[in-house]
């Protein structure tokens, strides 16, 4: 249950601000400030009537207002609590780093060793196909060119972070491990650079927006948890692009840092 020190606020009746969102405002700044916990449950509907002297649709409104925004879970018959966030810290400038290929570690691999979490990839579908216009404009191919597309979904501890979509031009990757749902160690990364693609650089443009349902099912997400959408394009030294990946990852999940040179 919620420390006494949480409900410490009150509402400005000369506020313009409506008196749900007031204590919305309140509760997501006892989050921000971890006087409310992660995991921890917030005041029942009955305290939080009481401290503010309000009727029960004003304060569900509120909570609703926490849970869309994706900081809150309801447990039926239990209560609301604080969402659990785990960050990973993705490292733009490291996760892709030859070093860690070398070592038989894909990027989503090299990223749980540094938060010490137990990754997993469910394969979902490895095909052949021609690509979304889109993606046949970054690998530099005519829209009628075959790639193979490789699905897959990636778990933390068990839990769905994200989801991804590598698409490899075809006359790179079939008849390869590449085409296999297992590529092997270092991943599809490691196949190119044996067959003498070494990679030189990357390129990601990331949005964010809310899920579709299928992929608030694939990644278990919450009512009111967006979603990054981080399309990468991967080049080797000679300039071509050799795999695009379009990946959809829960914005509740990830921070995204970047170094960047100053000169």
């Amino acid at each position: 249950m919620a420390g006494d020190g949480v409900l410490t606020q009150m509402i400005d009746p000369a506020s313009d601000r409506a008196v749900y969102k007031q204590i919305a405002d309140h509760l997501r700044d006892a989050i921000a400030r971890a006087r409310l916990h992660e995991g921890e449950q917030l005041p029942s509907e009955t305290q939080l009537m009481a401290h503010y002297g309000v009727a029960r649709m004003t304060i569900r409104n509120a909570l609703r207002v926490l849970q869309d925004e994706g900081l809150t879970n309801t447990e039926h018959g239990r209560g609301v609590y604080v969402r659990a966030r785990p960050p990973v810290r993705r490292l733009a400038s490291d996760r892709f780093a030859q070093r860690h290929r070398k070592e038989g570690k894909a990027a989503f691999s090299a990223e749980a060793a540094q938060i010490g979490a137990r990754p997993e990839v469910d394969m979902l579908t490895v095909i052949e196909s021609r690509p979304p216009a889109e993606v046949a404009d970054r690998l530099g191919l005519a829209d009628d060119t075959e790639v193979v597309v490789r699905s897959r979904r990636y778990l933390l501890d068990g839990k769905p972070v994200e989801t991804a979509v590598s698409y490899i031009p075809a006359d790179l990757a079939r008849e390869t491990p590449i085409a296999e749902l297992n590529p092997g160690p270092g991943g599809i990364y490691a196949r190119l650079e044996e067959q003498g693609h070494t990679l030189a650089r990357f390129t990601e443009d990331v949005t964010a927006r809310m899920p579709t349902p299928e992929e608030a099912k694939l990644l278990s997400l919450r009512p009111g948890v967006p979603v990054f959408r981080l399309v990468r394009t991967a080049y080797d030294v000679g300039g071509r692009g050799v795999e695009v990946c379009d990946t959809v990852m829960a914005a509740d999940a990830y921070q995204l840092s970047y170094e960047l040179p100053a000169h």
